[in-house]
């Protein structure tokens, strides 16, 4: 038995029975028969189903809404808003997966040859809490428009939010099993990917995660694509715009509650605006009020779960020991739930859990540089590469150092790290590899077949 716990309360939400071994292998054969049928469907048909899926997303935005924040405690805004982006990607895909997947001629000494995109089959998904319905869409859409069904397994935590996703396809009108949602234990996950019927899987989660679905997968030579954890760097150079910069820093990094894997994390300033940035930091995050995520006045509310809240606060208090100062924060609140306050770590230096693991809170790590170089440098100095920033008045210099010098898979000057439908995203080292989004996520899932006829 699986449940839902309130984050804000520790309250038991609901209950739910694992499928069985021999439902989920059914579930299974009917996907692959359904796959069959879906592959033939022109885009144009696909393409309406997901204008439908849109338009119940738009219908039911308050419903999910307040699903996603009572399962994992989101502030009710962002549950919103993360609703809206999902409309977005369901439309990006419905306008633009034909171009995508229109085959390529390219001239040789053949007659004619050329490239195509096929379908591969069903796709499995594994999916983290900590954005229930957008890590869901930004893979079903290009995966099922490309022609793939798609099977989610996601986090246990938000198991309501999981099957509201299937019905979102259901009252669009999807055909039965092109997508459909499973409980099950992670524990199971392995011996789900060992099926023969499943074709590639899609993981967004944390690096052990990623290491043990890439090494379950590997071993029966199925494609993966891999999105982990991160520890965004964000540079802070000299002739940036200061009140601009930190409020850009300090709402990145309090975004979800701090729990996004391109959330800013490290903060790089060079030792001529360290001291001001530091003090205009702490002030804007004492301004960011903690409490109920269904008050709309409130900019965080608990953590998932009192486990990944006491983990945060164990890593806060190790920097600390090992030399980082506390200027805000750190401390578990005397209130039911589990929230951590807006917490400012300074003096944060490699080899401390702030600067070399990922903290995944409301918790700001905050690292002197020498100047350029040095902020490079330490920006660069980490396992991760999921996202970066550099903040500067100079644009072009920003752009050089985005373009050339930062090693991420996303980089952004003088804004703050995003995922966008049009652009692809993903990361590099143990933030993972493949992409989503954009014309590249759409081909991921695909077999880039080559014709060539003579």
């Amino acid at each position: 038995m699986i449940q839902t716990v309130n984050p804000s309360n520790n309250e038991v939400i609901k209950s739910y029975q694992e499928i069985s071994d021999n439902k989920l292998q059914n579930t299974l054969e009917k996907m692959q028969f359904a796959f069959e049928e879906w592959k033939e469907k022109p885009f144009v048909f696909r393409s309406s189903l997901f204008r439908k899926a849109a338009e119940v997303l738009r219908k039911k935005r308050e419903e999910y809404s307040q699903l996603m924040t009572l399962e994992m405690g989101k502030p009710i805004i962002q549950s919103r808003a993360e609703i809206d982006k999902c409309v977005w990607v369901c439309d990006y895909y419905a306008d633009n997966a034909e171009k995508f997947l229109t085959d390529e001629i390219i001239k040789t000494d053949s007659t004619k040859s050329f490239v195509t995109y096929q379908p591969l089959g069903v796709i499995l998904a594994v999916m983290p809490w900590n954005f229930p319905f957008w890590q869901v869409f930004r893979f079903a859409a290009p995966t099922l428009m490309a022609g793939n069904v798609g099977i989610l397994k996601h986090a246990s935590n938000v198991s309501g939010c999981s099957l509201a996703i299937e019905e979102v396809f259901t009252e669009a009108g999807f055909p039965e099993f092109v997508f459909k949602s499973v409980i099950l234990n992670s524990s199971r996950v392995k011996d789900l990917i060992s099926n023969p019927l499943i074709r590639a899987v899609s993981l967004t989660g944390s690096v052990p995660a990623g290491k043990s679905v890439a090494s379950a997968a590997g071993s029966q030579i199925k494609k993966t694509v891999l999105e982990l954890g991160g520890s965004d760097p964000y540079v802070v150079l000299e002739d940036a715009d200061l009140s601009e910069t930190v409020q850009n820093c300090v709402n990145s990094r309090l975004i979800n509650g701090g729990q996004s894997c391109i959330a800013a994390k490290r903060f790089i300033v060079v030792k001529e605006l360290y001291d001001k940035f530091t003090e205009m930091y702490v002030d804007f995050m004492k301004q960011k009020k903690m409490g109920d995520p269904f008050d709309e006045t409130n900019d965080l509310g608990p953590q998932a779960s009192v486990k990944l809240r006491d983990e945060l606060h164990e890593q806060v208090l190790r920097s600390i020991n090992a030399g980082a100062k506390l200027l805000l924060g750190g401390f578990i609140p005397n209130m039911k739930g589990a929230f951590y306050p807006p917490t400012v770590l300074s003096d944060v230096k490699p080899g401390m859990p702030a600067f070399d693991e990922e903290l995944f809170g409301p918790v700001a790590a905050i690292t002197k540089a020498e100047n350029e170089d040095d902020a490079i440098r330490l920006a660069n100095q980490t396992v991760f590469g999921l996202g970066a920033a550099v903040f500067t008045k100079d644009i072009k210099r920003g752009e050089k150092i985005a373009k050339e010098k930062l090693n991420a898979g996303s980089c952004f000057v003088n804004q703050f790290v995003r995922s966008d439908p049009r652009l692809p995203f993903g990361g590099i080292k143990e933030s993972g590899y493949g992409r989503e989004l954009s014309v590249f996520g759409i081909r991921e899932f695909v077999n880039i077949k080559t014709v060539s006829v003579k």
